[in-house]
């Protein structure tokens, strides 16, 4: 049975599933010190035009380790109250960077320079936190897109008070293919300081990256901090493979716009029911939506998915790089089955 409670419920892509049966041959070095771990970070170069790159376990992992490297323990990090850092990640980020997360309300989960403005005080007073990280999240937590000038934007404002800007991209490959740009676009090109970039949710086994596009980030000492965080792979190869095959020939973004199309097939489906009320812009692959709070926990039964906002009885779906339409009209079926 399909779920749409996330796209991390999906499976492998066949394509990547082969490239780690092809990586299971012969004795190679460890620690990343392999050919796939090297091509792969060559494409991470060549697509993104990042300066380093870095390979590693988890979301949690990718961006604890990115903001390490560039924070100190007496260091802010700005972010939507939504944002997976501050929501999902147990208070990792704040446990082992020493920092704090001064958090924004939003109704669509987006950072502006208006409401990041009022937070950057206290700079060279010693008894505050020092902002040093705005970070996003693309898409945001609520599916919402952020323009490329809305993050060059933010990237001018951090810059301009001696900041980084830090992506978090699990699902940055929807993003990419929503907003028909080029990754380089997307990244160098708004001045992004660095990614973590996602896998995962888009058809891996197991592995993110974190980029690096900031000089000033490239000391030499990233692999001692993945190292501490506990995010360097012994056989790396298994996941560096899944990265070549998940970048070749744009299978990636192939994947990523499947789950938007299939997003937006589900919001217009939706619409044939007015007991439900879609709730953020549908831009990549989720949807949100207030339906009957006895409607979902029928409706769930069946088909998977988390309640958002229990409050507001607010659901969120999530379709995947394998999500078909025809999981969709079954899924609708059933809801209209129990109206």
């Amino acid at each position: 049975m399909h779920s749409f409670g996330s796209d991390n419920h999906s499976g492998i892509h066949p394509d990547i599933l082969k490239a780690i049966e092809e990586a299971n041959r012969d004795h190679v070095h460890g620690y990343g010190e392999d050919i796939h771990t090297e091509t792969a970070q060559k494409l991470f170069a060549d697509i993104f035009g990042c300066k380093e790159s870095y390979i590693v376990f988890n979301g949690t992992g990718a961006n604890v380790f990115a903001l390490k490297c560039a924070t100190r323990s007496f260091n802010s990090v700005i972010c939507a109250a939504t944002a997976h850092i501050n929501v999902d990640e147990c208070g990792a980020p704040e446990y082992h960077t020493g920092c704090k997360l001064v958090t924004v309300p939003t109704p669509d989960g987006k950072l502006t320079p208006d409401n990041v403005m009022p937070l950057l005080t206290g700079f060279g007073f010693q008894h505050h936190a020092q902002p040093k990280v705005i970070s996003i999240s693309q898409p945001t937590e609520l599916g919402t897109l952020y323009t490329l000038d809305e993050i060059k934007a933010l990237a001018g404002l951090a810059h301009s008070h001696g900041m980084f800007l830090h992506i978090d991209g699990a699902r940055l490959s929807n993003a990419i293919a929503a907003l028909g740009c080029t990754p380089k676009e997307l990244t160098l090109g708004t001045g992004a300081d660095l990614i973590s970039l996602g896998g995962t949710k888009n058809g891996m086994m197991i592995g993110e990256a974190v980029l690096f596009f900031n000089p000033a980030l490239c000391t030499g000492n990233g692999m001692y901090e993945r190292k501490q965080a506990m995010q360097l792979a012994s056989k790396m190869r298994f996941i560096s493979a899944q990265f070549c095959a998940y970048l070749k020939d744009g299978l990636w973004l192939k994947m990523a716009a499947h789950s938007n199309r299939m997003a937006q097939y589900l919001k217009e489906r939706i619409g044939e029911i007015p007991q439900i009320r879609i709730t953020q812009k549908v831009e990549t692959n989720g949807i949100f939506a207030i339906m009957p709070k006895e409607l979902a926990e029928k409706v769930r039964k069946r088909y998977f998915f988390y309640t958002w906002n229990e409050a507001k009885n607010e659901v969120r779906w999530l379709t995947s790089f394998d999500t078909t339409t025809e999981d969709i009209d079954d899924f609708i079926a059933y809801i209209k089955e129990n109206l």
